[in-house]
């Protein structure tokens, strides 16, 4: 059923293209969009709650709310597509519902016919469930962005191998080449001729830092990698950057 929506609606115009028009103020087309795809958010929403939705369901309307959000927020330019980054919305939301209701437990358990430690085991159980698919998406989360990183330093002829080769050794080497690479994102000169010409701008470089080139040029790859990172928007990898600078 999914596919068949789906392949009509391509037809006409390309998801990323629908999304352009619709962010730019299309209304009409945005409650097409949003009409067509209620089954996929149907299909999102049932996989957390783990029981059939139908429209009349809070639950659908948290994942309606959502499907509209990511509509707003979608940017092509993370290699992700809309499909993806709505269901991963739809299913943080509709979690986020779940939990809020917990904690008041009248969703969980009838409040009149379960007693205390019914509610209690229904309330850990659900609770387990949701961290045990938060725990799964977010590995999926973490592979993604993996693939993503090392398909943007493929751009760059630089291989996680060359990383683990070419990486600098000590902490305060691995500082310094951090600080490099924060001054090429911060400056808009530096970080187009990076991301333009694929090429770190080592003459550029030799007038704003007082680290000698051969320096720079020892830690190219790690810097150039790292400068990917920070100006990528990247949520984990961002976290090894934080974690060498506090070494």
């Amino acid at each position: 059923m999914l596919s068949v929506i789906f392949s009509a609606f391509k037809k006409k115009r390309s998801l990323e293209e629908t999304v352009i028009k619709i962010q730019n103020g299309d209304l009409l087309l945005r409650n097409e969009l949003i009409e067509n795809f209620k089954p996929f958010i149907a299909k999102a929403v049932s996989s957390v709650c783990r029981r059939y939705i139908n429209e009349s369901d809070d639950e659908f309307s948290i994942g309606l709310i959502a499907f509209n959000e990511a509509i707003d927020k979608f940017t092509s330019d993370k290699g992700h597509s809309l499909l993806s980054f709505a269901e991963t919305l739809i299913k943080r939301k509709v979690i986020d519902y779940i939990r809020s209701q917990s904690r008041r437990q009248d969703v969980i358990v009838d409040m009149h016919s379960a007693n205390e430690g019914d509610k209690l085991e229904a309330y850990l159980e659900t609770e387990k469930s949701l961290q045990e698919y938060e725990k799964t998406k977010e590995a999926e989360r973490r592979k993604e962005e993996i693939l993503h990183y090392q398909m943007l330093l493929k751009e760059f002829d630089v291989s996680f191998s060359d990383l683990a080769e070419h990486s600098p050794k000590h902490a305060d080497a691995r500082k310094g080449a951090i600080a490099i690479a924060k001054i090429i994102v911060e400056d808009q000169e530096l970080n187009e001729i990076l991301f333009t010409k694929k090429r770190l701008p080592i003459k550029q470089l030799e007038e704003r830092v007082k680290v000698s080139r051969k320096t720079i040029e020892r830690n190219r790859k790690y810097i150039i990698a790292v400068s990917i990172i920070l100006n990528g928007g990247f949520l984990y990898l961002n976290e090894y950057i934080k974690g060498a600078i506090d070494e």
